[in-house]
Formats: structure tokens, sequence, C-alpha cells
């Protein structure tokens, strides 16, 4: 049986003061749901205080990005091996945001996927289709070479030091979500695909879902037999939201 993880996404927000209110907040109400359930994922400099705060917690903190060079001339780049100094555990690879806005293609994420494992960090695999390509009736074909790029350099058993979540690229800060069902389909596809290498690695492996997940819709997807958590964005940076978000993973 796959243990479930709620993981937020605080994308560029935060500060020191509301930082440290959130974070005492959601130690103290996810303390039921044990190590391994929790994490954060927060901007690069507030790492240090991360850390600080969560360190002998149940809950884990994360990087949203990584480079996939292991040091030199690249200036604002952040090396996985600086991540593990902050005691991050996981990284976000392949965010869609990073694909649209920066132009990560599928071998860049698969280079820092390569990247973070070697360093000893777990990497978040984002993969997911836009809604001009669900409209096309090729949210498979998409999914699939996202995957099969990492698959393709990493090898089908680096699956089973990794996470994935399954972003449906038009159902994140539109307000629009997937319906269980629809995000089921998709999270079974991906698995499936997996199996058809390494069953082993396919079962075990956790699939998270990101698309607008609140704690009105938390519980109907997470009852899905194939998606074993969440990716959280917006819902993360609000400790109640995030908080019940959590426990529907718990129930």
């Amino acid at each position: 049986m796959r243990s479930k993880l709620v993981a937020g996404n605080w994308k560029m927000h935060g500060g020191t003061i509301q930082n440290r209110e959130l974070l005492n907040a959601i130690i103290a109400g996810t303390e039921e749901l044990g190590e391994g359930g929790v994490a954060v994922f927060v901007p690069y400099p507030y790492l240090s205080q991360s850390q600080s705060i969560l360190q002998k917690t149940h809950v884990s903190w994360g990087a949203q990005n990584v480079s996939q060079h292991d040091k030199g001339a690249y200036t604002g780049e952040v090396s996985a091996g600086m991540l593990m100094d902050f005691g991050c555990r996981y990284v976000i690879i392949g965010h869609s945001e990073r694909r649209a806005l920066y132009g990560e293609d599928s071998h860049t994420v698969a280079l820092k996927f390569k990247a973070a494992q070697a360093a000893g960090l777990i990497p978040v695999l984002c993969i997911g289709e836009t809604l001009d390509q669900r409209e096309a009736v090729i949210t498979e074909q998409v999914v699939a070479e996202q995957l099969d790029a990492v698959i393709e350099l990493a090898g089908i058993n680096a699956l089973a030091d990794s996470v994935l979540a399954y972003e449906p690229v038009w159902a994140i800060g539109t307000g629009k979500t997937a319906t269980p069902e629809q995000a089921q389909d998709v999270h079974g596809f991906i698995r499936d695909r997996i199996a058809a290498s390494n069953p082993e690695v396919a079962a075990e492996l956790k699939v998270l879902y990101g698309g607008s997940v609140k704690a009105s819709n938390a519980a109907e997807l997470f009852a899905m037999p194939d998606i074993d958590g969440g990716l959280i964005g917006g819902a993360s940076l609000i400790a109640d939201e995030f908080i019940a978000i959590c426990n529907a993973a718990r129930n």
C-alpha cells in the first residue's frame, strides 16, 4: 500500500515572518500524519529558515528547481549539492511554469532529474498537458514524451527513487480542476506505462495530482486508486486550507 504525500509548492511567495507562522501552523496541524506525509517547497532564500524550523519535525522541505550542472560559471543557478547543504529531501523538476516560462524542454528536465538523484535528492517530476493539447486529444502522447525522456536518460529503475506529479496545465491557477475521473485516467495511464517496463516500480511509485487542489475537492481526488496525494499551489499558502488537504490524505 502506497502512503500519501501532500506537497506544498509556495512558488515565488513568502517572507520570514509569514513563513514562520505558516510553518509552525503546519507542524502543529499535521502532527498525526507522521514522517513522510507532508513536504513544503520554498523559494531558495528561505531554505535556511525552513531547515531551522522543520528539522526534527515530521515535515520535509525542498526546493522548486535545480541546475543540471554540479558547479561552474552559471550565474544565478543553484546546484543539487547546494540544496543538500540545507537539508532538502526533495526538489521539483520540470514544473509546467519552468517549461512554459523558461523554456525547459524534456531533455533539460531529464538532466536535472539525474543531477538531483546523483546528489541524493528525491526529484518530484512534473508532467502534464496544456489546454490546447487536451482539446487536441493528445494528453497521453504529451505525458508519455515527458516521462520517456527521463526514462531514456536515467533508466526505468531511477523512478523508484522519485515522485511523479501529474499537473494538467489548464487546471493550475485557473480555478478549473480535472474531475477525479479525468485525473485518475491519466494517473492510471502513467502507472500502466511504467508497469510495462517494471511492474514493481510502478506499484510502489507515488503519483501526485497537481491542479487546483483544495480542501473541498481533496478527499474525492485522493480516493482515486492511482492518486497518491497532491502537489498543492495556492492553497499551500493558507495554513487551514493546507492542513485540511493534508488531513484529507490521511483519511
